[in-house]
């Protein structure tokens, strides 16, 4: 029954993907009048889109259980995975490379749930004695763009995994 957990995954890339579909439009307006609002909703979007995409990395460990008939256990993280099924299975080996690999889908969602755990750095103010020492925190890509090659990253693997497993 792997295929409801197929299911699963493609309902919050879906919900995943129209928040960043509704941000975008969103952003789109261009209306002077809404744009703190639309600054609030367009961040409400981008969080709430990290979080679904979270949830399909983890619920994808769980399918991958399921294929290797682990009905009782839900592994929350890679490591749970492997203890569960091995580091032979070919999943785990593939899910080793993303995760080592920089600019995966998989390293990228690391950087975003990271980001999403911790409280925002506190920003120093820029004036005249500091102006040359401040410098721009950089983090994780949490545009629309960098969400949606992620997104549809993960959907192309969870699609391979349903496709091979479907067949047996």
């Amino acid at each position: 029954m792997a295929s409801q957990w197929y299911s699963l995954i493609s309902q919050k890339l879906f919900l995943a993907r129209t928040l960043l579909e509704t941000s975008e439009l969103a952003a789109d307006t261009g209306n002077p009048v809404n744009t703190s609002q639309q600054r609030l909703q367009h961040e409400a979007a981008i969080q709430g889109s990290i979080e679904l995409l979270l949830r399909a990395r983890r619920i994808l460990l769980v399918m991958i259980a399921r294929f290797y008939q682990k009905h009782s256990e839900e592994p929350g993280s890679l490591e749970e995975l492997v203890t569960l099924i091995g580091e032979q299975a070919t999943e785990t080996a593939q899910l080793r490379a993303l995760e080592q690999e920089t600019g995966s889908w998989w390293n990228h969602l690391d950087q975003l749930e990271t980001m999403q755990s911790r409280p925002p750095t506190a920003r120093k103010t820029v004036n005249a004695e500091n102006i040359i020492a401040v410098s721009a925190e950089t983090g994780p890509d949490c545009s629309i763009q960098a969400q949606m090659k992620t997104l549809n990253a993960i959907k192309k693997f969870a699609e391979n995994l349903e496709e091979q497993h479907g067949e047996w």
